[in-house]
């Protein structure tokens, strides 16, 4: 089964969070793990692993931090999945061209390369600034759920008063 690791999920939370920040704002590291819910001893790895793939960039010391070191609609969930996963493959028969004895005559091959793209291509569609936007999205639509529940049971005890006084 295809399934990120945890440091890879960790490492996409990292991304979307300095994508929400307006371009070169420098956030602490100890501030996106807390926003996060990323352990210490994790961050500190996948920062240094997406400073190495220049996803990021570090600064150290008391004014230090981390920033995004390109726009978010430049950064993709298959970059950073493959950046921390290695290359997508569903089937080792499909890893390396030539591996597999029934390669050129397999019509199982042929479909493992098929979802494999379409896999892959769905991933690099998916770019942190659509990603910021679906955030806004739920975010406004969390909060309207919640206002028109405090609406109903607001109206609801409005009825109750209502309802007792004309007893």
């Amino acid at each position: 089964m295809f399934r990120v690791n945890r440091q890879t999920d960790y490492a996409v939370r990292v991304v979307l969070a300095l994508s929400k920040k307006p371009r070169g704002t420098r956030i602490p590291t100890s501030e996106i793990g807390r926003e996060m819910l990323i352990p210490p001893a994790l961050l500190q790895r996948i920062v240094a692993e997406l400073a190495s793939g220049k996803f990021i960039d570090t600064l150290a010391g008391r004014d230090g931090g981390i920033s995004l070191a390109h726009e978010p609609n430049q950064i993709n969930l298959l970059q950073i999945v493959e950046h921390f996963e290695g290359p997508l493959t569903l089937s080792d028969c499909v890893l390396h061209e030539g591996d597999c004895p029934f390669e050129l005559r397999c019509p199982v091959n042929c479909q493992w390369s098929r979802v494999r793209d379409l896999l892959r291509n769905e991933l690099a569609s998916v770019t942190f600034e659509q990603l910021v936007e679906d955030s806004k999205r739920i975010e406004a639509n969390l909060a309207l759920n919640a206002s028109s529940k405090a609406g109903v049971a607001s109206a609801s005890k409005s009825q109750f008063f209502i309802d007792s006084a004309s007893l």
